[in-house]
């Protein structure tokens, strides 16, 4: 796939945000849909799980990230699959294996850690540095406080930065002031690809969700995300459905594609192929690729294993042999 045109964004359009409508109905009606899919077996099943492998922002947002973690972590962003399962499936480390996560995602103070572990492992620039930033994950900082951390971790050489919206201008309707704060995210950003976090789960209502999801992207977000991971609803396939329709909505009538991040809660095989489904059903097969379509993970890598290694040798190990310690 051919590197994808950033998105330019657009005036805010209050006309186009106030006509939007959402059927709840027919929105739960394709969730349900999709979460009882079962049309994936055996080695197409594995070819999904290694695409979904490649689609993950390996991720640490703890508060006791240490330099050590953060190297363990872009190890097995380099590395995901043991190397004799690997082999199994028909690939080798030696051989310029294509399995690897698009990125690892850290605090903005963690970052040289992951830029300096990378280069060592020559992969900076193969798996992407994302940071979050702007307050994470409340975003309730001052505006100039946000905007200096999105340059901070620029500078220390993150090439994407996870953003996270202030929910309040979206209960309250507030519209335009949404658009400017995240317009200048996107400048702070610079040359790094800006994934927008709308907190789906604190947004009230689909519509809000729709109409939050569309301003992002006429203030030039490259992606948006679901969630925090810290909210307690995350990521439903839902709130997933409302996100890839007005994306596509945003591509047909502007021109341009922006991708699509789902975080929290997609924890196993079975969530991760119901969003992989999802985004073909909605988007096309275009967005099945880490340009336009990201998970937002830590736990997920390691039951993706899990399925390689049941699809391998028959049995499904115990959660200790695929870990990340």
């Amino acid at each position: 796939m051919k590197p994808v045109e950033k998105n330019p964004g657009c005036e805010l359009d209050l006309g186009w945000i106030n006509s939007i409508n959402v059927n709840l109905s027919a929105v739960n009606d394709f969730a349900k849909q999709l979460a009882a899919s079962k049309v994936l077996k055996d080695e197409y099943r594995a070819a999904w799980i290694l695409k979904a492998i490649t689609l993950i922002d390996l991720t640490t947002l703890a508060g006791d990230d240490t330099n050590s973690n953060v190297s363990r972590l872009c190890f097995k962003a380099t590395k995901p699959i043991a190397e004799d399962l690997l082999k199994e499936l028909g690939f080798s480390y030696d051989k310029g294996c294509p399995i690897k996560t698009a990125a690892v995602c850290v605090y903005p103070s963690k970052v040289p850690d992951a830029v300096q572990t990378l280069k060592k492992l020559g992969y900076y620039k193969k798996v992407n540095v994302a940071s979050v930033a702007t307050g994470f994950p409340a975003g309730q900082t001052p505006l100039k406080a946000r905007l200096e951390e999105i340059r901070y971790a620029v500078e220390k050489g993150a090439n994407e930065i996870d953003i996270v919206i202030d929910r309040s201008l979206v209960l309250t309707g507030q519209w335009e002031e949404l658009y400017r704060e995240i317009q200048q995210m996107k400048e702070a950003c610079g040359l790094a690809h800006m994934k927008t976090i709308l907190a789906t789960g604190e947004l009230d209502t689909l519509i809000n969700i729709y109409k939050a999801s569309l301003v992002a992207m006429m203030a030039g977000s490259d992606f948006i995300k679901t969630s925090t991971g810290k909210e307690s609803v995350n990521a439903t396939l839902q709130f997933g459905i409302v996100m890839a329709r007005a994306i596509k909505e945003y591509q047909q009538k502007m021109g341009y594609k922006v991708g699509l991040k789902p975080a929290g809660g997609v924890r196993n095989a079975k969530d991760a192929l119901s969003w992989m489904v999802l985004v073909k059903e909605l988007l096309g097969n275009d967005w099945l690729d880490a340009e336009l379509f990201r998970f937002g993970a830590s736990g997920l890598l390691g039951d993706l294993e899990c399925n390689l290694y049941e699809f391998v040798t028959g049995k499904y190990p115990a959660a200790y042999e695929f870990s990340m310690g």
